[in-house]
C-alpha cells in the first residue's frame, strides 16, 4: 500500500512539474518553427510558469503580451527574409563580376558601345586598365578571382532574377 501511495506522489509530482514548465519558440535557418522546454539562443518565451488565479495576469496583459510575441516573431522574420535576399543580391553581383571579367579576360579586343549603340574598339592601354578593374570588381563582389583555365568554355551570362518581395512586409504601416 505504501508503495502504491509513493508512486502516486511521484507521477504527481511530475505532472506538476511539467505543466509549470516555460516554453520557448524559435525558427531555424530552413525556417521551420521549433517549440522546447529549454531556452536556445533566440528563441521567444512563449508560456511562462502558470500562476494561482488569484496573481494571473489581467486578459489585457496577455493579449498584449501576445501581441508583442507575435510583433517579435514577424521582425525575427523579416529580417531572415531581407538576409536571404542580401545573400541572393550578392551571389549575383558576383556571377555578373566574373562573366564580366572572364570575357574581358578572354576577349582579344575589348570595346564599349557608344551613345548611338555601336561599338567602340578601346586601345591596349584603355583594354588593360578595363580588365584591371574587371578583376578589382570580382575580387570586391566574391572575395576571391577564378583560376584562368584557355582551355575552359566562356560561360554565357545569365539574366538576374528580382528578388521575390512580399508587398505586405515591404510597405512601412
Amino acid at each position: 500500500m505504501s508503495r502504491l501511495v509513493s508512486i502516486i506522489a511521484l507521477v504527481l509530482a511530475g505532472a506538476c512539474t511539467l505543466a509549470r514548465a516555460d516554453v520557448f519558440r524559435w525558427v531555424d535557418e530552413q525556417g521551420v518553427v521549433h517549440y522546447s522546454d529549454e531556452w536556445v539562443p533566440g528563441s521567444v518565451v512563449i508560456k511562462t510558469t502558470v500562476r494561482p488565479h488569484s496573481e494571473s495576469a489581467p486578459a489585457s496583459g496577455l493579449s498584449a503580451a501576445n501581441s508583442r510575441v507575435n510583433e517579435q516573431i514577424a521582425n525575427q522574420d523579416n529580417a531572415r527574409a531581407v538576409q536571404q535576399d542580401v545573400a541572393k543580391a550578392r551571389d549575383s553581383q558576383c556571377s555578373w563580376a566574373k562573366d564580366r571579367y572572364m570575357k574581358a579576360i578572354a576577349s582579344r579586343r575589348v570595346y564599349k558601345e557608344g551613345k548611338d549603340g555601336e561599338r567602340q574598339y578601346m586601345t591596349d592601354a584603355e583594354a588593360d586598365a578595363y580588365r584591371e578593374q574587371a578583376r578589382k570588381d570580382v575580387q570586391q563582389a566574391c572575395g576571391s578571382v577564378p583560376e584562368w583555365k584557355p582551355d575552359q568554355p566562356i560561360p554565357e551570362p545569365q539574366p538576374t532574377p528580382e528578388p521575390k518581395v512580399n508587398p505586405a512586409l515591404a510597405t512601412s504601416e
